[in-house]
């Protein structure tokens, strides 16, 4: 017997359900703001999907967001932003399947190397996740000072950070870059990578479904240097990871990055599959140094 469904007595063939991609801001998923779509296509040129063109006006909008989550996200306990990129890995597992597919068809690989890159970008969600109550162990600490003071060095996230996603690993690179800059307590204005957009944007379906508090990630697509421009001169950007940028591009952001003194992370030739190290933790921490006295005060003799 067929398991085709039949209705009135003929066999009808099943229309397939395309997907609509969209935008991740703010927990939400709008369309572009200017309504442009582009056309994405695999490694032999057949098309994929449309993607949404993201203007300047959804990269304000995305700031915004970033902003607004930045308070109550930067506050929350390390412990508590482990545990919920933990959760993201999880989601991730589950939903492997359909990360290896648009992985292989984004980049042109064969299924067992699609699988092995989500398999590398599942573990580093969980590798970062290790770290967010570790950090600030290694960069932090009591500093010995000539005087009756502590001296304590504690790092804090630096704000907004602009991430422009590699070229060149829709998938591992993407979790590579943007993993360590909430891991750390910063929000992130990603836009992803512009010739494979897809992982990057099914990856906000990933984020809205797990305890990952809206705005604290927001997935932008379209042409890179047409959103980056104005996320590199916001004056409520605070930090930008030029990853994704070649080098005129990168030279241009870092310009206009300039005018309120930005943090930059300039790009330059990464491994993805290497073991990260602690760099990009740190890239986006700025020190904090608090001096307290010690031994008695005034009359009343109190100690610290």
């Amino acid at each position: 017997m067929s398991d085709k469904p039949e209705r009135f007595g003929k066999l009808e063939e099943r229309l397939s359900v395309f997907k609509t991609y969209k935008l991740y801001v703010g927990g939400k998923f709008p369309r572009s703001e200017s309504g442009r779509v582009y056309e994405v296509t695999d490694s032999k040129g057949t098309w994929l999907a449309n993607a949404p063109q993201a203007s300047r006006k959804d990269a304000r909008d995305a700031v915004v967001a970033a902003r607004k989550a930045f308070g109550a996200w930067s506050g929350a306990t390390a412990y508590n932003r482990g545990q919920i990129l933990y959760r993201i890995a999880e989601i991730l597992e589950g939903r492997r399947d359909q990360f290896v597919r648009e992985v292989a068809e984004a980049e042109g690989l064969s299924k067992s190397k699609a699988a092995a890159q989500v398999d590398a970008a599942i573990d580093r969600w969980v590798w970062y996740a290790g770290w967010t109550d570790k950090i600030a162990q290694v960069v932090g600490g009591g500093n010995p000072v000539a005087g009756p003071f502590f001296n304590l060095s504690t790092p804090e996230p630096t704000g907004v950070v602009a991430v422009l996603a590699p070229q060149d690993s829709s998938f591992l690179g993407l979790i590579s870059v943007i993993a360590p800059v909430i891991a750390t307590g910063n929000t992130a204005v990603v836009i992803a990578a512009e010739r494979c957009p897809l992982p990057a944007l099914s990856l906000g379906e990933v984020l809205a479904t797990s305890d990952l508090p809206g705005g604290v990630v927001n997935v932008l697509s379209g042409r890179t240097a047409e959103i980056a421009a104005p996320l590199a001169a916001h004056q409520d950007v605070n930090a930008i990871d030029l990853a994704g940028a070649d080098d005129v591009l990168a030279k241009e952001l870092e310009v206009a990055a300039a005018d309120n003194l930005k943090r930059v992370l300039r790009p330059q030739p990464v491994d993805y599959f290497a073991a990260p190290g602690i760099e990009r933790l740190t890239a986006f921490l700025e020190t904090k140094t608090v001096w307290h006295p010690t031994g008695s005060l005034g009359a009343s003799g109190s100690s610290y």
